[in-house]
């Protein structure tokens, strides 16, 4: 890891996400991680470990964008780094009941894979299945039977099915997007 002064906030590409997602995060930290750093980033979904990609140049942004949301906290610890893998262990055991659960719920999706954010306050399900009823009713059906936080994020088989802007706008339902 390189340290130097910083006279700004430093933007970097960061990947995250066991269906991994790329986006900017703001770094006002005086580190600057290298390439392929572990870190601890905040997301819509709360804290999760990525992978640093780039470091934007500050001159360089083809969209002009340069605000984000997101935000790189710091450099993963071991201690981050053991307790995400504790995350995907119990991810793994509990995946056989939420299958039986999807079943029993008689909802036509697949679960694909899960994960907690780093601190365990939301659990994602990744599911295979277009944005609409069955990922609503898994959404509702996971709420009512008391699962905490649940987030399901659709999944086709080019990568993440997004909201339309103008369905969701700044708010939206338990199927991915939150108020």
């Amino acid at each position: 890891m390189t340290t130097s002064t910083m006279t700004s906030t430093d933007i970097y590409l960061v990947r995250y996400g066991t269906v991994p997602e790329v986006a900017r995060f703001a770094s006002e930290s005086p580190e600057l991680p290298a390439r392929g750093t572990d870190v601890v980033v905040e997301t819509h979904r709360g804290l999760q470990i990525g992978t640093v990609l780039e470091r934007l140049k500050p001159n360089f942004d083809p969209a002009k964008e340069t605000e984000t949301d997101f935000k790189l906290l710091r450099s993963a610890t071991q201690r981050d780094l053991e307790t995400a893998r504790d995350r995907i262990r119990e991810c793994e055991n509990e995946f056989p009941q939420w299958c039986a659960r999807i079943s029993q719920w008689n909802l036509n999706l697949e679960l694909i894979d899960m994960e907690w954010t780093l601190d365990r306050q939301k659990l994602i399900l990744y599911v295979l299945c277009d944005r609409g009823p069955d990922s609503t009713k898994l959404a509702l059906q996971a709420a009512a039977g008391g699962f905490g936080v649940i987030e399901v994020q659709p999944v086709s088989a080019t990568g993440l099915v997004t909201i339309p802007q103008s369905s969701c706008g700044s708010g939206g339902g338990g199927c991915g997007c939150e108020h």
